[in-house]
């Protein structure tokens, strides 16, 4: 079990469910009360080619893909900073200013290309409301993030990943 912070964000190796357990989270949260955005691979032929995004509104787009030949690269993908700045950075202004929950999947180095995505992940923190992902690795923002005081960093592993969804909904419900 972990301590009732206001803001809650999972982290673990890459491919430990992070995404599924947020989406368990997001499928048990009232509609009408919860924005923000989920992140998805892009697979072609069982492959990997990139990683999908989709507001809880429902407006989608492309975070990074192999087939992108401009923007910032990141392994074999290109980030597209701009589907960031108009779909991503408009669905949390409108969670944060609308009182909303907030989901950010994920807080990590292709995101922060943006020159307005740790800006507004800061604002949204600032309200208590978060519930999101946030990648292991080291860099000063990520850092910032997972030292605040109003942020609890809960570690997903193989053996408490389908725990811990029923552990932050029931804090969410007190």
């Amino acid at each position: 079990m972990f301590i009732l912070k206001r803001n809650i964000l999972l982290t673990g190796r890459p491919g430990v469910g992070k995404t599924t357990a947020i989406r368990k989270i997001v499928e048990r949260l009232p509609e009408a009360t919860t924005r923000g955005f989920l992140s998805y691979e892009i697979r072609k032929r069982g492959k990997r080619v990139g990683f999908a995004i989709e507001t809880l509104s429902g407006k989608r787009g492309t975070l990074a893909h192999v087939d992108l030949n401009t923007g910032f690269r990141v392994s074999k993908y290109h980030v597209s900073v701009e589907d960031i700045d108009t779909i991503i950075i408009p669905e949390l202004e409108d969670a944060r200013e609308s009182n909303s929950m907030i989901i950010i999947d994920e807080i990590a180095k292709m995101e922060l290309f943006s020159i307005l995505f740790a800006p507004e992940v800061r604002r949204c923190l600032d309200t208590g409301r978060v519930v999101g992902t946030i990648q292991q690795r080291k860099s000063p923002f990520l850092d910032e993030v997972r030292q605040r005081r109003d942020v609890q960093v809960v570690e997903l592993t193989i053996n408490n990943r389908d725990d811990i969804p029923v552990q932050v909904l029931s804090l969410l419900e007190r």
